[in-house]
């Protein structure tokens, strides 16, 4: 069976299952647990990006000890530069016992396996360190490197953190604790519970069925920006959206829940990095929506700010929230609020409260244009 849905009902899907209309959820672990990781970024424009996540979902309660408590506990870790619950690293153990012979071969996989291999002395050097020393940050493990890492972008010659990279795909070195931008390294076995691997391939599918129980309606197959191809395959079930071309994996628990059904949304400003947005094709397709983040363009090529907050109002993005957190100054600087369309009065009463919200949140005070 094939559902046909509306525009509407997609977007619908799409917000609930990311947790952003009501009820609220109470708990970050629980939060963590349903969106299945949360994207770890030191950009503090206005706040850490994993904490307006959790702050977006969980509202003012939240606060960003939570969240630490979580990591030094171990309940939560690093993984791939997201945040996970740490019981979730059973479903990718199979994959690091494998590395890199998962998926089809690829010419670029044995380059990287070999250039791991003629540094074989430098990742021994590294874990003898750790053992000793760690946690560390990067530029505190020896640089013993044969062969050099060359490549035509910013990581070129960046021996040791390229290294890192690859032991952690590995399993062998993770992510113990930041502090401030600096990553501290140390071995896998002291941050990860020592949790059994699922096999591989029962490992892809729930992965698969978690990724599509926290997006709602997902297409099959797509890129997530980060090396890795985030599939939900064949669970869930089929979907077509009216005026969207293509095949899409819905979750069925989320069929009932269409336009007739009371949608009980928020005024909510997300994160730029917030997974509702990230995929910016379905953003277009499914939520009507035009975004880019503007952060890495230079300031005369920016159309809506650096940082812009997209701002969610019940079931449709509605604008982009420009503002600076000045903690020298204890204000949060509004830059300006881009609406897409006019907001009517209530809309603009609503997300004026819910800015001067995020400012008592951060503790400044908030200055509007």
């Amino acid at each position: 069976m094939v559902h046909r849905l509306t525009r509407e009902e997609a977007r619908r899907i799409a917000v609930r299952a990311q947790l952003l209309a009501e009820p609220r959820p109470t708990e970050v672990l629980d939060v963590l647990r349903h969106l299945t990781l949360v994207q770890y970024d030191v950009t503090t424009i206005v706040a850490l990006s994993a904490d307006l996540v959790l702050r977006s979902r969980i509202g003012d309660a939240y606060t960003r000890d939570d969240l630490d408590d979580l990591l030094v506990s171990r309940d939560v870790v690093e993984m791939r530069v997201m945040l996970r619950p740490a019981e979730d690293v059973a479903l990718y153990r199979a994959e690091m016992e494998a590395w890199p012979h998962t998926g089809p071969p690829r010419p670029w996989k044995a380059e990287i396996e070999e250039w791991v291999v003629a540094n074989d002395v430098c990742r021994e050097d590294i874990l003898q360190t750790l053992r000793s020393e760690g946690p560390l940050p990067a530029r505190d493990l020896p640089d013993t490197c044969a062969v050099p890492w060359r490549s035509s972008g910013w990581t070129h010659g960046k021996n040791v953190g390229k290294l890192l990279d690859f032991m952690a795909q590995r399993g062998e070195v993770a992510v113990s604790v930041r502090e401030g931008r600096d990553a501290l390294w140390d071995l896998a076995a002291r941050v990860y519970p020592d949790v059994p691997a699922l096999p591989l391939e029962e490992a892809y599918v729930e992965r698969a069925r978690r990724a599509l129980v926290a997006a709602g309606i997902e297409r099959p197959q797509r890129f997530d920006g980060y090396g890795e191809v985030a599939e939900v395959g064949e669970v869930g079930e089929q979907a077509v959206i009216e005026g969207v071309r293509g095949r899409w994996r819905v979750d069925p628990a989320l069929l009932d829940l269409g336009p007739r059904q009371p949608f009980d949304g928020r005024v909510v400003l997300l994160s730029p990095l917030d997974r509702l947005v990230f995929d910016r094709r379905r953003t277009t397709e499914i939520l009507d929506y035009e975004y880019l983040l503007e952060m890495y363009k230079p300031a005369a090529r920016r159309r809506w700010g650096a940082w812009a907050m997209p701002i969610l109002v019940g079931d449709r993005l509605v604008g982009k929230l420009d503002a600076t957190s000045d903690r020298a100054s204890g204000i949060l600087r509004v830059h300006a609020v881009h609406e897409d369309q006019p907001f009517p009065p209530a809309t603009r009463d609503a997300v004026e409260a819910e800015v001067r919200a995020l400012a008592d949140w951060l503790d400044l005070y908030p200055e509007l244009p």
